[in-house]
């Protein structure tokens, strides 16, 4: 029989940490000194969130413009065969990457998730430039929606000036995330609701339109035929498909970006071990199907050299949901969408204020950041990080004079390329957990949850995201452009420079595997049982004398 031992005894006898219900005096002393060091007592998280909830702050974070707007620009690069095969194709990543995160999350359900697990079983300063990088990227990205949505709002009312909406919005959005944890993923639940109605209701409708509904008549895969299924771009012939597909991977990418995000919740879920897997699986399939979908329909709805899909606006006047519809003879549509749009970026806007506040807290736990920034509210609220995130959103109004505008678009390439180096990075961390446990003898059929592709898979996620990182701002090269390089690789420079900075000036070493830390931060399967899972039964506990 396997050996399942472990230094700390039989793999059954581990001690538990801190939340469960075990006594801390069950830890060893060195193992207690880091709950110290990295849980100050006025820095406790409250495991609250449901699956349900941890679902829908991703879907809130992932469900935004890259779908509703963006999608119509990889259409018109790639062609609806291309821009389809790119989206599934970054799909099988993201499958990877939420596997590995699954492995991890369920052994290990702590705040920060990924930018953690790099510095406990990689190396600090992966940590430190992992962590930092990915903050910086949802803390723009809130600037980023205050200021679309302050677009959208403009289609209305060109007159109105983008700095009322980005006051208007950015004040209760950032209140809602001061709200204890169960109620904003109640909120956010209900708000992130509204893009997934939307984007079936398009499915449905894209449904009627292609089978004759509208003007158009009977489409079926008309536009497959003429234009044609792939766009040539830059370049002639064959590998002209090819490249456009190529080209698509970066914005597709972008689109899926968030869907991780279910694991910065780990540190507040409800017993993690049952509720992580779940809403980890639930929350790919739902993003992954939602999108494949909308860019199918979108395809056989809208032909690529349709000039409308590279406006480039970021309103409904660019979205090819509104596009579809037009083409179609519905005229009434363009304003619905414009408003589902508007929620789809204000759902997005406060999903972003959570992640990146939790990650925030990861950092300062990791000791890559103030301890500060550890504190919280008696309602479990880290308000220090939320504060500090929610500050940035302020970023937006450099969009008011033209010189802030172009810095804020420099910022904003900081967030495309974020997402790939964080899968990198948590692809690398699963790799070495794997290595830790085969070094401690502690096999994987003990996991809660066990990623059935194991490192063949997350060597499969590496190998591409690091090709894609590398490689998708092929077109500086052609023909060079210094300016476009450092558009296409600010984020890739910073993250290295951050590496080498904190690696020079802390002279970290890489953690050996057969010193991993495998105990710190387990959580016990015996938890005290939070409110139940339907949203039925959580208005019963607000209100129960209507449902008596």
């Amino acid at each position: 029989m396997e050996d399942k031992t472990t230094k700390y005894g039989p793999q059954d006898d581990l001690p538990a940490v801190a939340g469960d219900r075990i006594s801390q005096k069950s830890l060893p002393q060195s193992t207690r000194d880091i709950e110290k060091q990295t849980a100050p007592e006025d820095a406790q998280l409250h495991r609250k969130l449901g699956s349900r909830h941890l679902q829908f702050v991703a879907i809130g974070g992932t469900i935004g413009t890259g779908i509703f707007i963006a999608s119509g620009t990889s259409v018109a690069t790639a062609g609806p065969v291309g821009a389809l095969l790119a989206y599934v194709f970054i799909g099988t990543l993201v499958y990877s990457v939420m596997l590995s995160l699954s492995e991890m999350a369920t052994f290990f359900p702590i705040s920060g998730a990924f930018t953690r697990y790099a510095g406990r079983f990689v190396d600090p300063s992966l940590a430190f430039s992992m962590g930092w990088i990915y903050f910086i990227s949802w803390s723009i990205t809130y600037a980023l929606e205050l200021t679309v949505a302050g677009i959208i709002i403009q289609w209305w009312n060109s007159s109105l000036s983008i700095g009322i909406f980005i006051t208007i919005f950015w004040v209760p959005l950032t209140l809602v995330n001061y709200l204890p944890v169960d109620l904003f993923g109640e909120f956010e639940f209900w708000f992130a609701s509204i893009k997934v109605i939307a984007l079936l209701g398009f499915m449905i409708f894209g449904i009627c339109i292609n089978a004759g509904a509208g003007d158009q008549g009977y489409l079926g895969f008309h536009y497959w035929k003429s234009p044609g299924a792939f766009a040539p771009y830059l370049t002639d012939g064959a590998k002209a498909k090819f490249v456009g597909f190529w080209a698509v991977l970066i914005q597709a990418g972008f689109a899926f970006q968030g869907t991780e995000l279910v694991a910065i919740g780990a540190g507040e879920s409800a017993n993690p071990r049952k509720t992580m897997p779940r809403a980890i699986r639930n929350t790919f399939w739902s993003i992954f199907l939602l999108f494949v979908f909308t860019i199918f329909f979108i395809g056989i709805l809208v032909p690529y050299d349709e000039p409308r899909l590279t406006i480039g606006d970021s309103n409904a006047s660019s979205s090819p949901l509104v596009i579809a519809a037009q083409l179609a003879g519905v005229q009434v549509l363009p304003h619905i969408i414009n408003a589902v749009l508007l929620t789809v970026v204000l759902s997005a806007a406060s999903s972003n204020v959570y992640s990146g506040s939790r990650v925030l807290v990861g950092l300062s736990e990791e000791r890559c950041a103030p301890r500060f920034f550890q504190k919280t509210t008696k309602r479990g609220v880290p308000w220090v990080a939320v504060s500090i995130t929610a500050a940035f959103g302020l970023l937006a109004y450099m969009n008011l004079s033209e010189g802030g505008g172009t810095v804020f678009n420099w910022l904003l390439n900081i967030v495309s390329v974020a997402g790939f180096i964080a899968w990198s990075c948590t692809f690398i961390c699963h790799l070495r957990f794997m290595d830790a446990m085969d070094s401690q003898n502690i096999a994987r059929d003990t996991l809660p949850f066990k990623s059935w592709g194991g490192r063949w898979l997350a060597w499969y996620g590496l190998t591409f995201c690091v090709i894609i990182t590398l490689t998708q701002g092929f077109t500086a090269f052609v023909p060079w452009s210094t300016q476009d390089f450092f558009i296409s690789y600010v984020s890739l420079l910073l993250f290295v420079v951050a590496y080498v900075g904190h690696k020079v000036v802390t002279r970290s070493k890489f953690v050996k595997s057969s010193e991993a830390d495998l105990v710190t931060g387990r959580f016990n399967e015996e938890v005290t049982e939070v409110w139940e899972e339907s949203p039925r039964s959580w208005w019963k506990k607000l209100y129960p004398r209507f449902f008596s």
